[in-house]
């Protein structure tokens, strides 16, 4: 576990390890997040991971998210992505909050709020089954009586904001409830078609989907946690939003190559005898 890069202006500080999410309390103490934020490996083959048996990855998959959850502040709150992963004849696809959900339920100390869809346009195209154009993000909070959620933070604008009844403005002006289906486009590559945002990370989600739960989810100052830091969209989101943010990444490449010049090396700390700021040079 090594800490590779870190900011901290005084009020708000950014921490990226190199080191793997099973490691997380090593350095994290118990109920010092505030949201927890990540996107782990699908176990489909991508190049940043290794596909292992079902028994195992479900066991690694209890054993992080073990982790995760101890560091959960009373109130705090805990977004999963979960994809899809296919059956050992290679044409079935089943999505892992099947497999995961009864873990959250029967083996963690937080509660399922509800299941998010994020929906996109982009994605693989098929010609026996439905194309596949969405993912999914189970929300869970640590206690159901308690937790943070910023409605008036994440408004979208309302289709006829002008609707009255009675005289009255029947709707909110501020906008209305984004609900638990997100139109988000995806981050696309390609020559003429890559999204602006787009990094050389394989799994990049899109700063919209983040910047919505972290809003959401957690309030200025607060600190959010990634143990799968990735493309480092997260830690970036929580920057920009005025959060704290924790993450981990196993790929060296990623740390240096991505999350550095997404978070690290254009950030400016204000001008305060308390900012401190320091990049670990490659050894």
């Amino acid at each position: 576990m090594e800490l590779r890069y870190e900011a901290d202006d005084g009020e708000t500080f950014y921490e990226a390890y190199l080191g793997d999410a099973l490691e997380m309390d090593e350095v994290i103490a118990d109920g010092e997040i505030d949201l927890v934020v990540t996107s782990p490996p699908y176990n489909i083959g991508k190049e940043y991971e290794e596909v292992m048996a079902l028994e195992d990855y479900l066991d690694f998959t209890r054993r992080w998210m073990g982790l995760a959850e101890r560091t959960l502040a009373a109130d705090g709150s805990f977004w999963l992505n979960v994809g899809f992963r296919k059956e050992s004849d290679g044409r079935q696809y089943v999505p892992w909050e099947y497999d995961i959900y009864p873990i959250v339920r029967d083996e963690l100390d937080v509660s399922l709020v509800q299941q998010v869809v994020w929906h996109y346009k982009a994605g693989v195209n098929c010609r026996n089954r439905f194309s596949p154009k969405k993912e999914t993000w189970l929300y869970c909070v640590a206690d159901l009586d308690d937790y943070t959620f910023n409605l008036d933070e994440v408004r979208v604008p309302a289709k006829y904001p002008n609707q009255k009844k009675d005289g009255e403005l029947k709707v909110n002006p501020n906008g209305k409830n984004p609900g638990d289906v997100w139109d988000i486009p995806k981050v696309t590559s390609g020559t003429d078609r890559a999204s602006p945002e787009r990094t050389d990370h394989p799994a990049q989600y899109p700063e919209a989907v983040i910047e919505r739960i972290v809003e959401a989810s957690s309030d200025p100052g607060d600190v959010v946690l990634d143990p799968f830091l990735g493309s480092g969209t997260t830690m970036k989101v929580a920057r920009d939003l005025g959060r704290s943010c924790i993450g981990f990444e196993r790929d060296e490449e990623y740390v240096d190559d991505i999350v550095r010049g997404r978070v690290f090396d254009d950030y400016e700390p204000p001008a305060d005898d308390d900012a401190q700021m320091s990049l670990d040079e490659l050894t």
